[in-house]
This record gives structure tokens, sequence and C-alpha cells, in this order.
């Protein structure tokens, strides 16, 4: 393990917004936050850069980006420390293991920006049916969940999935940059999106209720 992997995983140990590995967190955020703010996921959150510009845009929200790998998720734990967005944490676990952690009815909305789009796995898709189950336990049931992704397949999955389930569709566009209703939080750019509107991919948005 290279010593920048090392640094990062003691630096994280002494970040008040961190929390790494932990027994189970549900029905505690409230508490952890200080506040009865309604809480967003994002799922898979690598660098946290979504998490952080959400922060940025909705200061009376609490946002918690969740991801396996700590060296990832320094970066955007270390940025929201230094901008005092006290409404941003992180949280180092399994997302097989994210119903563990949350209450019912304790979340609001959940993002999945980006995430691998496992095309031959549809198992581990977070999308997949296993994965919405899970996210039920949690969700408000009026919950939304975001996909925004680059991948044609992850998006062709995710919405035939919604008419076969019969989810509700709120929103539907397969390149949110030549959309004329695109909003703030849909500008974002991570360092994976900047890299594929950089070789020509468009960006694909799905807003649904389960």
């Amino acid at each position: 393990m290279g010593k920048n992997k090392l640094a990062r995983f003691e630096q994280n140990l002494t970040f008040k917004n961190m929390v790494q590995l932990p027994e189970s967190m549900a029905g505690k955020w409230n508490e952890f936050f200080g506040n009865t703010n309604g809480i967003t996921l994002e799922l898979a959150c690598g660098h946290g850069a979504y998490t952080v510009g959400l922060a940025r845009l909705f200061e009376e929200r609490n946002f918690i980006g969740i991801d396996r790998k700590g060296a990832r998720m320094w970066k955007g734990a270390k940025t929201a420390l230094a901008e005092n967005l006290e409404h941003a944490a992180f949280m180092r676990i399994q997302i097989d293991h994210c119903a563990e952690h949350f209450a019912a009815n304790e979340i609001d909305e959940i993002w999945i920006t980006f995430a691998d789009p496992q095309p031959n796995k549809d198992r581990k898709k977070l999308t997949h049916p296993m994965f919405l189950e899970r996210y039920k336990q949690f969700l408000k049931p009026d919950g939304i969940i975001h996909l925004k992704t680059d991948d044609d397949h992850l998006y062709a999955y995710t919405l035939d999935l919604i008419h076969e389930k019969k989810y509700v569709l709120l929103e539907n566009q397969n390149d949110i940059y030549a959309w004329s209703g695109i909003t703030d939080e849909l500008k974002i750019k991570t360092y994976y999106e900047q890299k594929w509107l950089g070789i020509g991919k468009t960006i694909k948005y799905l807003r649904f209720q389960i």
C-alpha cells in the first residue's frame, strides 16, 4: 500500500465528518448532524465531488457520501471540512450493507452518479431490484432516486426496470446538456463526468420513485 494511501487513512481517523466501518448508525443521523433536516445519500461516491457539490447548493439539507474506499473519500471529507460544510458527511461501508445503517423513512433521496455499470453482472448494478429493495427499507414513501450516468446500457437497463416494475418515472433525459430544464444539481461534474464529456459521451439522467 502506498504512503499516500496510508497517510489518508490516518487522516480519515481525525475527520469528524467521516464514519468508518461503524456499528449500525440506523436512526442516529439527525443526532450526528445536530439537526432534523432531510438526508440525501450519494452511493459509490468516490472522491465525494457530488456530495460536496450538493452540500454547497443546499444548506438546509444533509448529505452522506458512501463508498468502500476510504482513500478516495478522503478528498471529499477534507474539502467539506475546509469549506465548513457541516451538513456533509462520509461513511466507509460496503453498499451491500447500507440498509443496516439507516432506519425506516430516514432518507429522502439517493443519488447514483457514474457508478460502475457492471455490464456483465446485473446483480451488481446499483439499480438492480435487489439493491432497490434494500433502499426501500430506509427511503421515505415519496423518496426519490436519481441516476446520472454516461453508460447507455445502465441507463437502458434502469429505464426498462422502471417500466417493468411500474415505478414512478419523474424525469427521463438521454442528454442532460441538451435539455433546457437542466438544474444546478445536475450541472455538478465529477472527475469521471468531465472525462466522459471530454471524449464526446452524452450524460443520461433518470429520476424515479420506487
